[in-house]
Order: structure tokens, then C-alpha cells, then sequence
């Protein structure tokens, strides 16, 4: 974009902006799609996808020990459903190479060759943009990352501002300074936003946006959540359901530990930030000075269906069970009705695999209640920007009315601060320790 132009000029828009927000939004979708641009220019002459690119990176930083398949595909940054077919490529080009495991012949295992350490060496710095999130712009594992690409620009005689972009704190802050004085762009974070609770700020637009998500999608389904969930009648505000469900089981049943469980593979990654929300938030001493708060966990299914149900259908009645499953998929593989299945799995002819997951999930939630172990089921009509919006701001609400219900602050963190400042203190002093020698291996 250049810099003399307007947005409006930009993408030849007659009219104004409705508003501000509007305008906020389309220069974000804007941005992304000229990064994206420019993210392909550098990895295409090279032969790869940016898809491809992202396999590559991904390996170099597994090491020598490399990663099975699946792992690689639960790291990647986009969604990349053909997995098997982008290394097949990979593997052909001699980029990587895949070896079955040892013990169990089942795994494979892939591994990055020299010559894919050597094109990704090869891969243009100048066409890349690294984007820098901190809000207090003092997180020490972000700051030694920035310090090293900063490094990195610099010798390759680059200008940062072409290089960097800060999503920060308004307030004064090592970042805030450095943008500043370097006229690097950034994007605010507003000061009464937590990091957990900021995945709708430019900490989750942003990044968001260059991975190719409708921004203004996901935001409108978060408004129309928070709108549904203001009112004060409980049978129509599904936060509120789900703060007392949980805070119920946990004070009245001493179920303590609250399992989010993803049946969709959209929504993998909504357990682990769930973790955090629930954890951080509500783990903390409530007005009358006692320590309370649920202990969350996070669950793929159908994967952990075979490794934790067990435990919950068997194990201490401590748990409750919220499942997120998608009830329309936009895509789907079906089982060929005349396919030659051995006897124990004929009747999955003429299924698609997620008919076979949506089963196992409603088999697991009846075996479930079969025993007397708490379940609910939160589903999406469709995995889409808009609805994942809506389940963000669902579990963001409802944490704040957990919070009251526990009476404690659900926005606040002084336990994580404390870890902060002693960490700063034992890198200032590395030989303070207060543990006992003799128990350290």
C-alpha cells in the first residue's frame, strides 16, 4: 500500500467509511492480503506453498528426533487438511524424509533433510514481516525472540519498520518506546484487556486476518453473543448456563476438575485457550481469604476418548465433561457403500467419518450419564468465523459471571506477576535457588 494513499484510495472506494470500526477492519483484511501477497512471493520461486513453508519450519525447530505426521499438522499455523499429501510433495522434492517408528510401526516419523535446512536458509528475509505481541511490552521469552530477529534485520542492512510490526499496550513501554522511535507500525491493545481475554483485539484480529479469517465475521458473532448473554433471564443466556453448571458441580459436588472436550477438528485449539481462561482467572482467594478455583483440562476427541475416558467413567466422580462439537461440516469423507470393510466395521459403509464422530461423541456423553458423571454439549451450527466468534465471547462471558460466583477477580493475575518478578530476580541473580539440592536430578 502506498503511503501517500488513503484506504479509500486504496481499494477505490467512493463512499466513506460507516464508521470507525468498519474502517479498522478493512485495513486489516487489507494488510493481511498484501502480506499473504508478499509471503508467496518469497516462497514460491522456491518451489514450496506457503503451507509447505510452514511443514519446513516446523521440523527445523523439531530437531534431528523430527515429529510424527499428526503432530506436524496440530502445529501448524492454517489449517491443512491434506497433511499426507503436502509432505508426500515435500518428501519427493527431497525437502524431507519419513522413517516408520521402532516400537510401534504404526507412527511415522518425519525428519527435515539438509536440503530443506538449506532452502529455508535460502528464503528471502527482505519479503518477510514479523509481528511482535506484548501488551505490557515487557514479556521477557518475547522480548529475546524480538531481540534476535531485530538482530537479524539489522545484519542483513534491513529496516525494521519494513520488517516489523507491533501489536502493544497505548501506554509507555519498551515496545511502545521502540515503535516510536522507529516508526514501526503498530496496533493498541486496550489497557483494560487482559491476554486472556484478548483474542478479539489485535493480539487475534491480526494474526487472524493473515491466516485468512473473515475478522468482520468473527466479530459480529461476538457481538451477537454478548448481546445474548446480557439479559437477566438465565434460561436464554447460555454464559450464564454454563458458569453455574460448572460452579454448582464444583461447590455442590466437588467436582473440580472441568474437562473441555473438542469433537471438531476447527476447534482444537479452543480447549487449550479455554485453560487458560478458566485457570487464570478463577484460580485465585476469594473474599473470605480461602483459595478456590477450578482446575481446567483440555481433550481432543476422539483421540481422548481412548486415553482419559477411562479415568472419568471409572476414576474419582471430580469431573465435569463440556463437550464443543460442530453439527454441520462443510466437508466430509464418505465410506463407499460396496467398500470391503472387515466384519467388525461393515455397518460404517455408506457413513462419512464425521457421521462416525458425531456418534462417538454422543456415545461418550451417554456413557457418561450411564454412571452419573456430569456432561454438556456446546455445539456450533457450523465451524465458521462467525460462530467460532460467538463460542470466543460465550466462554470470555462466562468466566465473568464464574468469577462473581466464586467471588473472586476473574481479570486480574497476581500469582502469574509474582512468577514474573522472580524470574526477573533469577536471571539477575542465576545461583539464588530455593530448592533442596538433594531432590534435583
Amino acid at each position: 500500500m502506498h503511503p501517500r494513499l488513503t484506504l479509500r484510495d486504496d481499494i477505490r472506494q467512493s463512499r466513506p467509511f460507516r464508521n470507525l470500526a468498519e474502517e479498522a477492519t478493512l485495513s486489516v483484511v487489507r494488510t493481511f492480503t498484501l502480506i499473504r501477497r508478499a509471503v508467496a512471493a518469497v516462497v514460491e520461486p522456491a518451489g514450496i506453498t506457503p503451507a509447505q513453508y510452514n511443514v519446513l519450519r516446523i521440523l527445523r525447530g523439531a530437531g534431528p528426533a523430527g515429529l510424527p505426521t499428526l503432530t506436524v499438522r496440530d502445529r501448524m499455523v492454517d489449517e491443512a487438511p491434506g497433511i499426507t499429501r503436502l509432505i508426500d510433495k515435500l518428501e519427493l522434492a527431497g525437502f524431507v524424509r519419513r522413517e516408520r517408528a521402532v516400537p510401534d510401526r504404526r507412527q511415522v516419523f518425519c525428519t527435515i533433510t539438509p536440503k530443506g535446512l538449506a532452502l529455508l536458509k535460502r528464503l528471502d528475509l527482505a519479503r518477510t514481516l514479523f509481528c511482535v505481541i506484548s501488551k505490557s511490552g515487557t514479556t521477557v521469552e518475547t522480548l529475546a525472540q524480538y531481540a534476535l530477529v531485530r538482530t537479524a534485520i539489522e545484519r542483513d542492512h534491513r529496516q525494521p519498520a519494513k520488517h516489523l510490526a507491533f501489536v502493544t499496550g497505548p501506554e509507555a513501554g519498551p515496545l511502545r518506546d521502540i515503535a516510536t522511535r522507529d516508526k514501526i507500525p503498530t496496533f493498541d491493545i486496550p489497557t483494560n484487556v487482559g491476554g486472556r481475554f484478548s483474542v478479539l483485539t489485535p493480539v487475534g484480529t491480526l494474526p487472524a486476518a493473515f491466516a485468512g479469517f473473515d475478522t468482520s465475521a468473527l466479530l459480529a458473532g461476538a457481538r451477537e453473543m454478548r448481546d445474548r448473554c446480557a439479559g437477566g433471564d438465565l434460561a436464554t443466556n447460555p454464559a450464564g448456563v454454563f458458569a453455574i453448571h460448572q460452579w454448582r458441580s464444583h461447590t455442590k459436588a466437588a467436582q473440580c476438575i472441568h474437562v473441555m472436550m473438542s469433537y471438531a477438528d476447527a476447534l482444537r485449539d479452543i480447549p487449550p485457550w479455554f485453560v487458560q481462561l478458566w485457570a487464570e482467572s478463577l484460580g485465585k482467594v476469594d473474599a473470605d481469604g480461602r483459595a478456590v478455583g477450578p482446575t481446567p483440562v483440555a481433550a481432543r476427541g476422539a483421540t481422548d476418548q481412548h486415553s482419559q475416558l477411562q479415568l472419568y467413567m471409572e476414576g474419582p466422580a471430580d469431573k465435569t465433561v463440556a463437550f464443543l462439537v460442530e453439527r454441520e461440516r462443510r466437508a466430509d469423507l464418505k465410506l463407499p457403500a460396496g467398500a470391503a470393510l472387515a466384519p467388525p466395521i461393515s455397518h460404517l459403509k455408506g457413513h462419512t467419518l464425521g457421521e462416525l464422530l458425531d456418534a462417538e461423541q454422543r456415545a461418550t456423553a451417554d456413557a457418561l450419564a450411564s454412571v452419573g458423571r456430569p456432561s454438556l454439549t456446546i455445539g456450533l451450527d457450523v465451524c465458521d468465523a462467525h460462530h467460532v466468534g460467538a463460542l470466543i465471547m460465550l466462554l470470555m462471558k462466562a468466566t465473568i459471571y464464574a468469577g462473581a460466583l466464586y467471588r473472586v477477580n476473574p481479570l486480574d493475575q497476581p500469582g502469574v506477576e509474582l512468577g514474573k518478578r522472580l524470574a526477573r530476580e533469577a536471571l539477575a541473580s542465576p545461583k539464588r535457588s530455593t530448592s533442596d539440592s538433594r531432590w534435583t536430578v
